[in-house]
């Protein structure tokens, strides 16, 4: 049986990590490199970092505190934020980063994608994408879920794998920070056509949220950020809590 991952993400702006809820209301957190350090401790599987306002701004990852960051914690981590080009993998690489989320940036250069995976390797590459229903559809959202890109977001997915992204995070809008539970709808359309893992995002409120999600095929990972940030749920519970109910997870 594939292990589980429980992974917290952290949305970094102008240096400090931040949370809001539907992607709106930003409210500040704490210093990024002392949380990494904790949740390496707390027994994170893997860390996500995203500088969420490089897209949007136009401009270069901030490489400095991603150093920092990288230099605390012996777990993967994956690192998005302004990925326009081969030189933003390469930079964010060096850096220490294990994995390179890509979003807006293949967006406008699909090629990317294909392009990255061929240069470093498909484990390398991975698709975020933020999704809100539209009109009774899933749309993709581009620049930090601020602008409808209009593109079906289950296509996306499907040429994004065949591109050659080896994984997903999938965060829904609808449900980004609500804490009501993740969007298991919009997960489960996806999966039903990518055979890639696959990391949820955006919904998490309490420990039957992460088993709930769970009972569901072609899901590998959850990822959250207030519930982890704010020790509402400590992540050694939760894995315990997660055994108990019969799913496999690294403790």
């Amino acid at each position: 049986m594939i292990t589980k991952r429980i992974i917290p993400c952290l949305d970094v702006r102008n240096g400090r990590v931040v949370k809001g809820i539907n992607f709106e209301g930003i409210q500040d957190v704490s210093d990024p490199v002392q949380m990494a350090e904790f949740y390496n401790r707390e027994g994170a599987d893997e860390l996500v970092f995203y500088d969420i306002t490089a897209s949007v701004e136009e401009r270069a990852l901030f490489t400095d505190i991603l150093k920092r960051v990288a230099s605390q914690i012996f777990i993967p981590l994956t690192v998005g934020g302004g990925i326009n080009t081969l030189e933003d993998f390469d930079r964010v690489l060096k850096c220490g980063a294990d994995k390179v989320s890509v979003n807006s940036g293949a967006i406008k250069n699909p090629a990317l994608i294909e392009q990255a995976a061929k240069k470093y390797g498909d484990q390398c590459v991975v698709l975020s994408m933020d999704i809100k229903r539209v009109s009774g559809r899933f749309h993709l959202f581009a620049k930090g879920g601020r602008e409808d890109t209009g593109i079906d977001a289950l296509e996306w997915a499907v040429n994004g794998v065949n591109s050659g992204a080896g994984e997903l995070v999938v965060n829904s809008i609808d449900t980004d920070g609500v804490k009501g539970g993740f969007d298991l709808e919009m997960l489960d359309a996806i999966a039903a056509r990518a055979n890639v893992p696959i990391i949820a995002s955006g919904g998490a409120g309490k420990m039957e949220d992460f088993s709930a999600l769970f009972q569901h095929q072609g899901i590998d990972a959850g990822l959250a950020a207030s519930i982890f940030h704010f020790k509402e749920i400590r992540i050694n519970d939760l894995k315990r809590y997660l055994k108990n109910q019969g799913v496999e997870v690294r403790l």
